[in-house]
């Protein structure tokens, strides 16, 4: 979390002035005092000779800036040309490379990317063999596409100065988009502030989703849907998917004469799509939409585009960011959830439960005499043995439930919209299938016991459902284990 805080202040800073040379300075200063390096440059592409030229640099003597590289020859050549960071560990072995300075060990080039098209490259060398991780590798790239953008905003402030109002908003939706790391929040804020600057009527977010298809992700704006929120496209029709599939802005400005066009909105007349990409990755696509015919310009399109750029980028960090909270809530051995997400989770669903006039059970397990197990055959017997259980119940529960690593060799089950006798079938199930299976390396047989509560016929808290669900497992415990045992078993036992 405090890196991903880091890049927030670094697009921050690279983000804060439409001057070139000014871009290029905190560029420089940024990869000095937050990634510490001491030799680095920016090359950018002359659009006469198509080579790159060392526009500003730190660490490098004056010779070394005047050289020009063609694309394809060095690292840096190499990285414009493939439209990807070129990483070097060991400059020495790799043939690649191309001297500039003798201390260098080892040299990261990433291409600066406007439009999937390369603008530059930022290069940094490093007097160390294999001077950065992949983590910073990561976070530099991420850092480059925000360089890239604010390359691309000083150049569209030179050179076209009369659109000075859509180039401060678009800055403003830098910094604003940058600071959202919640996806659906991220989006939301995207399409109110595209509303605010630009002369459209709705906008919306499509993203591709594990289909390869384009779904709605956030719309707003007046006009009346046709689709629906988390509707998807059919594969393979739309102008969203033409834009995606040519990786360039498609636009029509009477959608009445496209033929087989697809209406989202009823009133629509207009219509620009612009793909969402970073670093050549096709995220989705920035969906305008307009109740007037001939409503964008050809001059819309630049300005659009590069809020598209910020989309896609800002859209990579917030997977970046949930990525790094669903870390938070797995277990590393298992790779199931934790503890920490259970208690999320069952929160959620006793409080969806409530409102809805639902039910919901929960299981906890317990593997039989798991320390005996340990003792006799090793930790890493008993761990291989957790990951197996683990992974067995994964495959036997519905997507909807909740498999939970609980803390040592006990886990945790939520089974939503499930009676407490349903969700005892569902224990037995998993008993069985423990009871069949022949752990590899195992001489001895592996059961569990398990203990079922039911919300709200045994608690109507958290703590008065897990109470319940942990009372039968003791039970079971009890009875001789390999058993499973509801909450009413438990309350007769017990009273």
């Amino acid at each position: 979390m405090q890196k991903i805080a880091l890049l927030y202040d670094a697009s921050q800073a690279v983000l804060s002035t439409f001057n070139l040379d000014e871009v290029l300075e905190q560029i420089l200063w940024i990869v000095r005092d937050y990634f510490h390096v001491t030799n680095a440059a920016v090359l950018l592409l002359d659009p006469n000779t198509r080579e790159f030229f060392v526009r500003t640099s730190i660490g490098r003597p004056v010779e070394g800036t005047k050289s020009r590289m063609a694309p394809g020859a060095g690292l840096i050549g190499t990285a414009a040309q493939e439209k990807r960071p070129v990483y070097a560990p060991d400059v020495s072995q790799d043939p690649r490379y191309i001297a500039h300075l003798s201390e260098t060990k080892s040299e990261v080039a990433i291409p600066l990317m406007v439009r999937d098209e390369v603008v530059g490259v930022l290069d940094i060398q490093s007097e160390e063999l294999d001077a950065f991780d992949s983590e910073t590798l990561d976070l530099l790239t991420l850092f480059s596409t925000q360089a890239s953008i604010a390359l691309e905003n000083a150049r569209l402030y030179t050179l076209e100065q009369r659109r000075s109002r859509q180039l401060e908003a678009i800055n403003a939706i830098a910094r604003q988009t940058t600071a959202v790391l919640n996806l659906d929040g991220l989006l939301g804020r995207v399409c109110d502030l595209v509303l605010q600057t630009f002369p459209v009527d709705q906008v919306v977010v499509l993203l591709l989703d594990e289909d390869a298809r384009l779904s709605v992700r956030a719309h707003k704006g007046k006009l009346t849907p046709i689709l629906t929120q988390g509707a998807a496209l059919p594969a393979g029709t739309g102008m969203g998917m033409r834009a995606l599939e040519q990786s360039k802005t498609v636009v029509e400005n009477e959608v009445a004469f496209v033929p087989h066009y697809m209406a989202s909105f009823v009133e629509t007349r207009s219509e620009m799509c612009v793909p969402l990409i970073f670093f050549g990755e096709k995220l989705g696509v920035l969906m305008l939409e307009s109740a007037k015919p001939n409503n964008f310009a050809e001059e819309d399109v630049a300005p659009l585009e590069s809020v598209a750029d910020i989309c896609a980028g800002a859209i990579q960090n917030a997977h970046y960011f949930e990525k790094a909270q669903q870390l938070a809530y797995i277990d590393g051995l298992t790779g199931i959830y934790n503890r920490r997400y259970f208690e999320l989770e069952i929160s959620s669903e006793i409080e969806r439960a409530s409102r809805y006039d639902g039910r919901l059970a929960i299981i906890m397990i317990d593997i039989d005499n798991f320390k005996r197990l340990n003792d006799e055959f090793g930790h890493l017997l008993g761990d291989e043995v957790l990951r197996q259980v683990s992974g067995a119940f994964g495959q036997q529960l519905r997507k909807v439930d909740v498999v939970c690593r609980y803390g040592g060799e006990e886990f945790a089950i939520l089974v939503p919209q499930t009676s407490g006798g349903n969700a005892m079938e569902v224990a037995e199930k998993l008993r069985r299938m423990v009871e069949a299976y022949r752990f590899p390396g195992v001489p001895v047989k592996v059961t569990i016991s398990a203990g079922v509560a039911e919300f709200p016929a045994n608690g109507q808290t958290r703590d008065e459902l897990v109470a319940a669900a942990d009372a039968a497992l003791y039970v079971s415990k009890e009875r001789g284990r390999n058993r499973v045992s509801g909450a009413s078993a438990a309350r007769k036992t017990t009273a």
